[in-house]
C-alpha cells in the first residue's frame, strides 16, 4: 500500500489556490516549531461568504496537500460552515494521511480559524468592510 493517497499526490503536485490575496479581508498564519511547517491563509469574505481563498505554506507534501484541500473545502461556503471545519474532515477529504503527518491537517484548520479571526477582529474594530 501507498503511503500517501492518490488525493495527496495531486494536491501535492497540483495544488490549488497557491498565492496571495493583497486586499484579503482575513490572514491567518501558524506553524509547528516541531516539524518547521508554516501555513498562511488570505481570504477575501463577501455577505459572509469565501469569495476567494488563497495560501502559502512553507513545508512537507503532507502540508501543503492539506492546505490545498481546505482551501477546496471552504471555498465558495459561508463563513460560519469554514470555522467547522475540521483537521478530520482535512485528513478524510484526502483519503487519509499517515498518524505521523496528521499535524499537518491541524495547521490547516488553525490557518483558517485565524485568518477567520482576523477578520472577526477587523470587523470588530471598523477597519473592514462588512458585506
Amino acid at each position: 500500500m501507498a503511503l500517501y493517497s492518490e488525493k495527496v499526490m495531486d494536491h501535492f503536485r497540483n495544488p490549488r489556490n497557491v498565492g496571495i490575496i493583497e486586499d484579503a479581508d482575513g490572514v491567518g498564519e501558524v506553524g509547528n516549531a516541531k516539524c518547521g511547517d508554516i501555513m498562511k491563509m488570505y481570504l477575501k469574505i463577501d455577505d459572509g461568504v469565501i469569495s476567494d481563498v488563497k495560501f502559502e505554506t512553507f513545508g512537507c507534501g503532507s502540508a501543503i496537500a492539506s492546505s490545498s484541500m481546505a482551501t477546496e473545502l471552504i471555498k465558495g461556503k459561508p463563513v460560519e460552515d469554514a470555522m467547522e471545519l475540521t483537521n478530520k474532515a482535512v485528513a478524510e477529504a484526502l483519503d487519509g494521511l499517515p498518524a505521523y503527518k496528521m499535524h499537518c491537517s491541524v495547521l490547516a484548520e488553525e490557518a483558517i480559524r485565524s485568518a477567520i479571526d482576523d477578520y472577526n477582529s477587523k470587523i470588530n474594530q471598523g477597519k473592514a468592510p462588512e458585506k
